[in-house]
């Protein structure tokens, strides 16, 4: 019993605040709250804020010292966290949502590639989803044309006549809920669209005519799409045959694709052919000689640099040669001093094809001066297709040389600067 003269108070000093029961009791009342049916977006803005605040008064309270056991810190924020998800539940429908979903299903529909009859179904769909939006905001939305561009502008229109309508949550709850459930129906339809993914390898081929030119009498070969590269191959059209390489994925395929291009040489396919020559890959390289066209430089020249594979270094020489610029030219008479003989040797002849009379002064040392028969040879043969007065004259006195083709190509020098002096 106090005597009067004890200070302790009867009560505990914790403030009322953050109290946990009266925290509890706080998160009580929004809980209640909320399940008020007519519960407004403003109602739900004053509850946010209430909770926000209740959050607050939890993150002052002790943790718990026992890790078994959740504390009443852990067991409140829980329930905050609770309230919080609920209350985000409770809120819209938004037409802003309709509005973004309606955004993403017109970039969806840009973005697609269908077939024929799929883009006619999309187009469908979306003239579906104008008139329901137009009926349930009695409005008028113009039907989308011919094209997948007309239906795009179509939900661009949709997209302006629910924003101008000024849907309220509360106020427009049931008109907000049809557009939302319009705008599902429009995605389902869509995804019900044929796209152009949606068929087999075979089925994308045939729906692009690529077996159009096959007939029993030409239908020679295993699989059917070899044929059809050969048939394409032998009428040089290079089209059926890119196609295949992009669709038809075997290294069967692959291979022989690219030796038809290889032996056609079409312009058309220089893209591809540099796209994976830039992977270092032989045939592509091969090909882009073929082509001939002088932007492979930037790609091939690169790849003889240095003494790493020879292959590939006497692949690209060989394709700088056939492409002739004479903006290779340095880079290639460069390589007559690599480590291996078949480089040099590549490289000497790449220089003939390229004929670039700068190339004469180089050729001319490796002629006098590599210890291989082979690469003497092969800058002697450069020399003679250079043809000019000088490097003719360079190659005449190895007429008696060691190796046989060394004399070979002296004696078509000597044959050659006859028939061009005057009788």
């Amino acid at each position: 019993m106090s005597n009067g003269d004890d200070d302790t108070p009867d009560t505990d000093d914790t403030p009322a605040d953050t109290d946990p029961s009266a925290v509890s009791d706080r998160l009580d009342s929004i809980e209640t709250a909320l399940s008020d049916d007519e519960v407004t977006e403003s109602d739900l803005d004053d509850l946010e804020a209430e909770l926000e605040s209740a959050t607050e008064a939890i993150e002052t309270l002790p943790e718990s010292d026992d890790d078994d056991e959740p504390s009443e810190r852990e067991q409140l924020s829980d329930r905050a966290d609770e309230l919080a998800a609920a209350i985000d539940d409770e809120r819209g429908p938004y037409a802003e949502d309709v509005s973004e979903r309606c955004d993403e299903l017109a970039s969806r529909l840009a973005d697609t590639r269908w077939t024929d009859v799929g883009e006619q179904d999309a187009i469908d769909a979306v003239g579906t989803y104008a008139g329901a939006v137009a009926g349930l905001l009695e409005t008028t939305i113009d039907e989308p044309g011919d094209s997948i561009e007309d239906a795009v502008s179509t939900l661009e229109s949709v997209r302006g006549a629910i924003d101008d309508s000024e849907l309220h949550p509360d106020s427009d709850t049931e008109t907000i809920t049809a557009l939302g459930d319009a705008t599902d129906d429009l995605a389902a339809d869509l995804d019900d669209a044929q796209e152009w993914s949606d068929l087999t390898v075979h089925e994308q081929l045939d729906y692009q005519g690529f077996y159009d030119v096959l007939t029993p009498k030409n239908r020679k070969d295993y699989p059917p799409e070899l044929s059809v590269v050969r048939i394409a191959e032998s009428n040089n059209n290079p089209e059926p045959v890119l196609l295949a390489l992009e669709k038809l994925t075997s290294e069967f395929m692959q291979e022989n694709c690219l030796d038809a291009l290889i032996r056609m040489g079409p312009q058309k396919a220089f893209e591809e052919m540099n796209e994976r020559a830039q992977k270092r890959k032989q045939k592509p390289i091969e090909a882009l000689g073929k082509i001939g066209d002088a932007r492979a430089l930037e790609t091939l020249i690169p790849f003889i640099d240095g003494d790493g594979d020879p292959v590939l270094q006497q692949t690209t020489l060989k394709a700088l040669g056939e492409i002739g610029d004479t903006d290779a030219t340095q880079a290639v008479a460069n390589r007559l001093v690599a480590d291996e003989p078949s480089v040099r040797s590549s490289a000497a002849k790449a220089l003939g094809r390229i004929g670039d009379t700068r190339a004469i002064a180089p050729l001319s040392e490796c002629l006098g001066s590599d210890d291989e028969d082979s690469v003497r040879a092969s800058a002697a043969w450069a020399l003679n297709q250079i043809g000019t007065k000088a490097a003719l004259d360079a190659i005449q006195s190895y007429d008696d040389d060691q190796s046989y083709l060394v004399q070979v190509e002296a004696e078509r020098a000597t044959q050659a600067f006859a028939d061009t002096e005057p009788v």
